[in-house]
């Protein structure tokens, strides 16, 4: 073979690798982000075995780290006894929920360790006493919206007598919706003043039930008033009472000027972050939005930024396509764009949702290599940013004058 057959064949090869490893780094330029192990949740701190403790209370601290140490019955020392007591507090998710335990072992369980500067001596004497209550430890649920003459339909049913829950819940419709509007029967217990649902085990002496005026299905019409008078009849004879019904025009008609205003007020304000160049794996989008506050949706593709209080709405939703979510190898899809969103009219203006909003759609712009559009693409200035916050500003003003203040629980069910 020639020098220059052996030339072409070495330069041929050359080529050849020259194009494997290019297409080699296109395919890994092309491929989606995936979740970077670098930016992973840190371990934590390995926990190291336990030590036994000497009967000899005058052994030293160095000795006790080098020599074996067999066990005794009699168990630890008293000072050091009260140090493991100390130690197990930290620990204890009881007392960690006791108003009166000390607040250096409150501030453990809140995620950081109490500091030795401000944290109270603990005391070798005994503890006194804590009263430990379910109350303290578990948060009671929500208290269900009660019915509201601001946006309800309310009609008294006067009853003869005291009537158990038992016979309420026994009499209850079938459906509680009118139409496209919800319906709700409430009652006030015989030693009580709060109108609450009925519950088996109690006795009410007082009774109503409503159907609301509007909502994003659109106003009570005369159709939907005749089947609230129709079922409400059918409940109070079931149970034993006689109804009083407002005039059916008049309700309509507060009905269609309440659906005028909250048409012209509902607000839902939404964001796309669409990728510059690499796509996006939903393992990596869903380990950018945890930085951000993000926790995973009931629903597959959608996280959510919960609010600071207990069952109140999502202050933001993040969403992506469910399909990738669900993939049989989620790391192997490509996302290109995903959603940010705010239902305005469902979070409290003092929750400051649009401010938080901008700041996490920078953020994940900025941490993802995307860019913050509106539906149509356009990308999102700070001057449109700043137009846009104004305007929800007056509308926090119009709604706080109808006493439907955004996040309050009548402007929720409102704007459902």
């Amino acid at each position: 073979m020639s020098s220059l057959q052996i030339s072409l064949a070495i330069i041929g090869g050359l080529v050849l690798a020259g194009v494997v490893v290019y297409n080699a780094w296109i395919t890994r330029k092309s491929a989606p982000r995936t979740v970077q192990e670098n930016d992973r949740t840190p371990a934590a701190a390995p926990v190291t075995e336990p030590m036994l403790y000497a009967a000899d209370e005058s052994a030293g601290a160095g000795a006790a780290a080098t020599d074996r140490i067999e066990p005794v019955l009699d168990g630890p020392p008293p000072a050091v006894r009260g140090e493991m007591e100390t130690e197990d507090a930290r620990h204890d998710p009881v007392l960690s929920a006791v108003p009166d335990a000390p607040e250096g072992v409150r501030s453990w369980h809140q995620g950081a360790a109490p500091s030795t500067e401000t944290a109270a001596p603990v005391s070798d004497g005994p503890r006194a006493p804590v009263q430990v209550t379910l109350q303290q430890v578990v948060h009671p649920p929500e208290k269900r919206p009660s019915l509201d003459a601001l946006i309800d339909v309310i009609a008294p049913l006067q009853l003869e007598g005291l009537v158990s829950g038992e016979a309420l819940l026994a009499a209850m419709p079938a459906t509680r919706r009118v139409g496209s509007k919800p319906f709700a029967v409430e009652a006030i217990r015989e030693d009580g003043q709060d109108w609450e649902a009925p519950r088996p085990g109690h006795r009410y002496r007082s009774l109503q039930a409503g159907v609301q005026l509007a909502n994003r299905a659109g106003a009570l019409n005369d159709i939907e008033f005749s089947e609230f008078v129709v079922k409400t009849q059918a409940y109070a004879d079931a149970v034993g009472a006689a109804p009083d019904f407002p005039d059916m025009r008049a309700e309509v008609a507060r009905a269609r000027e309440l659906d005028a205003f909250a048409s012209a007020h509902d607000a839902q304000l939404g964001f796309t972050l669409r990728a510059r160049r690499v796509a996006w794996s939903p393992g990596y989008v869903a380990q950018q939005a945890a930085k951000q506050g993000f926790v995973a949706g009931a629903l597959p593709g959608r996280m959510v930024l919960p609010g600071s209080q207990s069952g109140q709405a999502p202050v933001l939703s993040l969403s992506f396509d469910p399909q990738a979510a669900m993939a049989e190898d989620p790391e192997q899809s490509a996302l290109r764009e995903l959603s940010l969103s705010l239902e305005v009219t469902h979070v409290p203006r003092s929750e400051q949702p649009f401010v938080r909003m901008r700041a996490a759609a920078a953020a994940l712009a900025d941490g993802m290599d995307g860019v913050v559009t509106d539906d149509a693409g356009q990308p999102l200035s700070a001057d449109t940013m700043d137009r846009i916050g104004a305007d929800l500003e007056t509308l926090y003003d119009a709604l706080d004058s109808r006493d439907l203040s955004a996040g309050s629980p009548q402007a929720r069910r409102l704007f459902s």
